[in-house]
């Protein structure tokens, strides 16, 4: 069944998996719900103390000990503008659904906060010893993008607006994780951030490709007891004919490598007897 074949996916459900809302908008599933309303919460409450709640819960080489600051950093966004806030939930409210009602509440959130983790230890790791510039992040962009690289492996079909232009899902993931690595390797002006972005990707497609990992490897080892099997079956066979032979033309009418196969299996069974 392809993706589109799937009842969430049709009407009157939307493409984040929920049924439609206002607007002819889908309606966010419930973590992701509760995630979009305390960014916003948090956004305004940045706006009221200005400053006060980056200095405490943002990401930052100078407190790499204060470890729940790996978690709090995602839920800070940049208040000089509002698109910093607005792309992430824009990608949180269209992906998370997707990711959410396939795995379940507890599993999405656990998934969600590890990408911004990974990407925010990767951060003050780099920036700590020198070879990246910044002094703190903040965003959800790690794990927004740990969502975009889950959903491109998982969700193929789906189509994302980059740069005003709808693309394949796997063709953004491509294209961006390409641009952060370029600016990673040049330490352009957002080289930290961009480190985040591709923490949080690896992460998102380490967690489901993992799965198929595992599948591709079970289908390789159910493959290979097979052809051992069969091997063993032909070589009982042949076995069986050899001594039949033994038993009515007696020994000295086998051939040579017939011969040799009886002596395999004689040494064969006293090993297993040892």
């Amino acid at each position: 069944m392809s993706f589109q074949d799937r009842q969430y996916y049709q009407e009157p459900y939307g493409m984040g998996g929920g049924r439609m809302g206002g607007f002819g908008l889908p309606r966010p599933s419930q973590m992701v719900k509760y995630l979009l309303i305390a960014n916003c919460v948090i956004f305004l409450l940045q706006l009221v103390f200005r400053g006060k709640l980056e200095t405490l819960f943002a990401a930052t080489v100078y407190h790499p000990f204060q470890v729940w600051r790996l978690i709090t950093f995602q839920f800070l966004h940049d208040t000089g503008t509002p698109f910093h806030l607005l792309f992430n939930m824009i990608g949180l409210y269209f992906l998370g659904p997707l990711l959410e009602r396939s795995w379940g509440a507890k599993r999405f959130i656990t998934f969600y906060l590890t990408c911004g983790l990974v990407g925010g230890l990767l951060f003050v790791v780099f920036t700590s010893i020198g070879w990246l510039s910044g002094e703190y992040i903040i965003g959800a962009s790690g794990g927004i993008l740990g969502m975009l690289a889950a959903c491109a492996v998982l969700f193929p079909q789906v189509t994302v607006i980059l740069i005003l232009f709808p693309v394949p899902i796997r063709l953004a993931a491509i294209l961006l994780c390409v641009v952060y690595m370029l600016s990673v390797l040049t330490n352009m002006a957002n080289a930290g951030g961009d480190l985040c972005h591709l923490g949080g990707m690896a992460t998102g497609f380490v967690w489901v490709g993992r799965a198929y990992v595992k599948a591709w490897l079970s289908r390789l080892s159910a493959t290979s007891y097979q052809k051992k099997s069969k091997k063993r079956e032909m070589l009982q066979y042949e076995l069986d004919r050899i001594l039949a032979k033994v038993h009515e033309q007696g020994i000295q009418s086998l051939s040579g490598k017939e011969k040799k196969i009886l002596q395999q299996a004689t040494e064969d069974q006293k090993r297993n007897r040892m």
